[in-house]
């Protein structure tokens, strides 16, 4: 596991802590602690560790788990327990986070996430909801409505009152704060012996900083029970022996013209000439947003953003791919993979393969390893062995819920 110094991620990057050091008894005890215990084919720990290290926001990881699962918390976080840092966390939940955040101080990060390990669901877009309402002295705590009619319990154990429901909210995880304030709450609190907070927004409010309340989700659920454990297998299961795995592909073509440079997979590279195009003519990008539109039929770009539209004159295409990945993510899709030739002579592709990569894992909210660029020439062939324009091929695979249709 490394330590957060030896490589600082970028200053706008958010730092995460999770939290991993109950025992969860409620869970039961026969399969260990509940954030090891098999979800799906795999332990819930290793689910939730993954919703934020493939998220292209998340920088340091740091992970509080308990003195005794150490050897446990590997054999379960597999080739990500060298991607995050591992602390021993306290005897509550409380002093784990401060723990956690303490291990995060040579980073400095600006923004912190504080997330349970037992909720596996968090998706990308709570985690994008929650960083965006982060702010320099603000807090964020995404929540949901009270759907349930409240009693108040007698000591006799009868039903005392009716609690209004009007303003409550269910508060879930991650929470997001300005790093330094919050730390510098939790060393407040224990200083002064206070351990009682049941949530990180509770300190936060203790020590007046706002916290502003951002939708939460109802996948998002906590695992607390053994039935919960069961019943997040069964659901995980389920989808893993019928998966809905669809593939698109696209392909563009744009023409040379006088210029200075070309635009390729998002990244600007000097050239002698421009690709002719209504936006910024990236054969690549536009290639990839017929893949996507591809997988959940959802016509082409020329469908969403027609050429005739004087509004899209110039535009960048990450917009395309974003729009794409949108309507795709808002159907139930994960993008799994992303494959793109560009098929040119000139100019050379390998020394921005990089920064391609990064650009697109940003459009894409999906790891890098998950994105391929490659490159290659036409062998003199063609209106592209003549150098008169590049062509790029592009394939998307998209993981659906549900059942693969009969």
């Amino acid at each position: 596991m490394r330590h957060v110094s030896e490589k600082p991620a970028a200053d706008d990057k958010v730092a995460v802590v999770i939290v991993a050091a109950g025992r969860g008894a409620r869970a039961g005890q026969a399969n260990g602690p509940k954030q090891y215990q098999q979800i799906g084919g795999g332990a819930v720990i290793a689910r939730t560790l993954d919703a934020f290290l493939t998220h292209p926001k998340i920088g340091p990881v740091v992970v509080a788990i308990h003195a005794e699962d150490g050897a446990l918390f590997r054999r379960a976080a597999g080739a990500n327990a060298d991607r995050v840092v591992a602390v021993i966390g306290g005897t509550s939940r409380q002093e784990s986070v401060r723990l956690g955040l303490l291990a995060l101080r040579s980073h400095a990060p600006g923004r912190v996430l504080i997330h349970d390990a037992a909720r596996p669901f968090v998706d990308a877009e709570l985690i994008d909801r929650t960083i965006a309402a982060v702010e320099e002295r603000q807090g964020a705590l995404p929540a949901l409505p009270v759907a349930d009619t409240l009693k108040r319990e007698t000591a006799e154990g009868m039903s005392g009152e009716t609690v209004s429901r009007a303003g409550l909210r269910a508060a879930q995880t991650p929470q997001g704060f300005p790093f330094w304030p919050i730390l510098a709450a939790h060393e407040k609190a224990h200083q002064l012996g206070k351990a009682d907070f049941t949530d990180d927004a509770a300190i936060a409010e203790w020590a007046h900083i706002p916290v502003k309340i951002v939708p939460g989700s109802p996948d998002n659920v906590k695992l607390t029970w053994a039935r919960d454990i069961a019943m997040a297998d069964q659901r995980l299961s389920s989808a893993s022996r019928f998966p809905d795995i669809r593939t698109g592909n696209g392909y563009d073509v744009h023409a040379f013209e006088p210029g200075d440079h070309v635009t390729l997979c998002g990244v600007a590279i000097p050239h002698d000439r421009k690709l002719s195009g209504h936006s910024d003519a990236d054969v690549g990008l536009h290639a990839l947003t017929d893949a996507l539109l591809a997988t959940c039929g959802a016509g082409d770009i020329g469908t969403h953003f027609p050429p005739s539209d004087p509004q899209w004159k110039g535009a960048a295409s990450r917009i395309f791919v974003e729009h794409a990945a949108k309507l795709v993510r808002e159907r139930g899709g994960r993008i799994a993979n992303a494959d793109i030739t560009l098929v040119c002579e000139a100019p050379r592709v390998g020394p921005h393969r990089e920064a391609m990569t990064e650009t697109l894992s940003a459009m894409l909210r999906i790891s890098r390893d998950r994105i391929s660029i490659k490159a290659t020439t036409n062998e003199k062939l063609g209106f592209v062995g003549r150098e008169e324009g590049i062509a790029a091929i592009a394939t998307a695979s998209v993981v659906f819920p549900g059942d693969v249709p009969e």
